[in-house]
């Protein structure tokens, strides 16, 4: 494979939107940047409702224009509803928040990827597609460039491993996270042992509100899985099963099936789903959630979901990885510009960043207990509901963004000593 140089100031591992969004700002502060994606052509993927905070990090990037002519659904809120098919109050974030930043969309994943991706192309990334990089190539404890898989096609420097120098190296390739064996970094969620069976849908119920749909969390009658309802353009649905992966895919049969008998356990969804058309197959993910114990090292750094994953309940994979990607872009920059590219400088954003995420994480958590009855609790703490909105929101990156666990944590433990359930 050629390319332009055969030396780059960074090379990014991955085209998603961490990757997309780290190369795309570092090059627009007039950087010599590489982009690899290792898949050749976009492809479908969870994480298609966004939270509205993602709207500062497109502001950055310059590509609000572009979401606003899109055909991308208008996000306007989430809604809950029970083990028993209670549904919540909405939690509507214009009414939360009447500015352009408070509404923000569902996406498919293909087409929004792209776009990031072309965006980087016209800040002066070199991107290339259907690459696939064998590992980083290290002197002594610093990363100094990758090594590409050898692919045996004519002109592909013979038997040889091309190795393509650089003075950062980004990891964000995702889940299989190209630095995480090296660094012992990987750290399962031993407490979110989860899986889902999910795809898209022709012709499911929507309900529009304030000019735009909401995001659909569902609880089954057993309250031992719950669904997503995400509608997308062109009277497409995504929805989602997601539970327990011992409960959920332990010898019960095919994706089709498992599918097929959580629905009827879940008659919020079945309505929604009557006389909807399935489009192409369901797909399986599985344990997913992990944080790394160690994100950055001289010379290289993890973002987004090769930073750490917490689960797609609130929906908030990509802005985690949007905001990673903006972060790191920052810690480089500033490395290059005071010639310090140590694990100190790549990973200085890493505390504060984990430390409002782990909001999120802690919320995940209230509803896996099975006691987190959305509407009740905000029946019984009002002056919660700002909060609440604003972990939905994505804005947890402020000193209060917490307060609402004073209460929230006595009130589950107490109704798990009553026995109640959500």
């Amino acid at each position: 494979m050629t390319f332009k140089h055969s030396e780059y100031d960074c090379i990014v591992v991955g085209g998603g939107p961490s990757g997309s969004t780290a190369a795309a700002l570092v090059a627009d502060a007039g950087y010599r940047v590489l982009l690899l994606e290792r898949d050749a052509e976009p492809r479908r993927k969870v994480g298609e409702s966004l939270m509205p905070e993602t709207y500062w990090v497109f502001e950055r990037l310059g590509v609000l224009d572009k979401l606003y002519r899109s055909p991308f659904a208008r996000k306007v809120g989430v809604q809950f509803v029970s083990s028993s098919q209670k549904e919540s109050s909405p939690f509507l974030f214009t009414r939360h928040d009447p500015r352009p930043c408070g509404r923000t969309w569902h996406v498919e994943r293909e087409r929004f990827d792209q776009m990031l991706l072309d965006n980087a192309t016209e800040k002066g990334v070199e991107v290339h597609r259907g690459v696939r990089v064998r590992d980083v190539v290290f002197d002594g404890e610093r990363a100094v460039g990758i090594r590409l898989m050898h692919d045996g096609s004519a002109g592909s420097n013979g038997n040889a491993d091309q190795v393509i120098r650089a003075k950062v190296i980004v990891d964000a390739a995702g889940q299989q996270g190209l630095l995480s064996g090296r660094a012992a970094a990987r750290k399962p969620s031993e407490d979110m042992k989860k899986a889902a069976v999910w795809g898209h849908f022709r012709g499911a119920r929507r309900e529009v509100i304030d000019e735009g749909v909401m995001t659909l969390v569902l609880r089954t009658k057993s309250n031992k899985c719950w669904f997503w309802h995400i509608p997308l353009s062109n009277d497409v649905v995504s929805v989602g099963v997601v539970g327990d992966a011992a409960h959920l895919l332990q010898g019960r049969g095919t994706p089709d099936q498992i599918f097929a008998e959580e629905v009827a356990d879940c008659p919020s969804i079945a309505e929604r789903l009557a006389g909807s058309e399935k489009i192409a197959g369901l797909d399986v993910v599985k344990e997913y959630s992990y944080s790394t114990e160690r994100s950055a090292g001289d010379g290289w750094l993890f973002v987004g979901d090769a930073w750490g994953f917490i689960d797609p309940l609130y929906s908030s994979g990509v802005y985690f990885a949007l905001k990673s990607g903006q972060l790191a872009a920052d810690a480089i920059v500033e490395g290059f510009q005071k010639n310090d590219l140590s694990a100190a400088q790549l990973g200085k954003w890493v505390p504060e960043f984990a430390k409002g995420t782990n909001w999120v994480r802690k919320l995940v958590l209230a509803f896996y207990t099975g006691q987190f009855r959305v509407g009740q609790f905000m029946r019984e703490y009002p002056q919660h509901q700002r909060n609440f909105t604003d972990i939905l929101i994505g804005r947890i990156f402020y000193p209060e963004a917490g307060d609402i666990f004073h209460d929230l944590d006595p009130w589950l433990a107490r109704m798990a000593e009553q026995g109640v359930h959500a």
